[in-house]
């Protein structure tokens, strides 16, 4: 599957929300903490190919993500998206390390998830700020984010990874790991 996607900083989600809750849009999970682990090879190829192998943890579920290098058009980010539940996480990271893969990064972020037509929206808190998602098919996105009050011209090309280690250079005091307070 391609994952199409905008990824917009926001200051709070309250507003947000309250747009959605003025809209058709149908809210599909509250705010959950989402645990996720990185998985790349010792010489870092996966990373240095764009790539990203992960096991994410949200409830009692496990899901091990593959994601492809990342294509643009316009605002809107592009990348295949392989996902498989798995039963468990832990099982999973031996067979990864069997295979070479070890641990690395691991980022949290509190989600929520809202139906808003074609549109899925996550509104994520993180601990660097607080972001919506906004994915599903490309002529949609643009049209679903004016809807919600915001640019879609503001959306942010960088993974969380890669948000969280420019965030990191200004606030060195932050650890390798994106993790909130419990």
């Amino acid at each position: 599957m391609i994952e199409s996607e905008l990824k917009i900083p926001v200051e709070g989600l309250q507003g947000i929300r309250r747009r959605l809750g003025e809209t058709d849009a149908e809210q599909i999970s509250h705010p959950e903490r989402e645990v996720n682990i990185l998985f790349d090879s010792a010489d870092g190829r996966l990373a240095a190919a764009g790539q990203v192998l992960r096991i994410r943890r949200v409830g009692g579920r496990h899901i091990l993500t593959f994601k492809g290098p990342a294509a643009f058009d316009g605002a809107v980010k592009q990348r295949r998206e392989i996902e498989l539940e798995i039963s468990s996480s832990e099982r999973l990271s031996e067979l990864l390390h069997a295979l070479g893969y070890a641990p690395g990064m691991r980022y949290e972020k509190d989600r929520e998830s809202w139906k808003l037509g074609s549109a899925r929206i996550d509104l994520d808190h993180t601990p660097m700020g607080d972001f919506v998602e906004i994915e599903g098919p490309v002529h949609c996105l643009a049209a679903a984010a004016r809807q919600l009050g915001l640019d879609p011209a503001g959306s942010v090309a960088q993974s969380y990874i890669s948000l969280w280690r420019a965030f990191r250079r200004q606030h060195p005091e932050c650890g390798r790991d994106m993790v909130s307070d419990p």
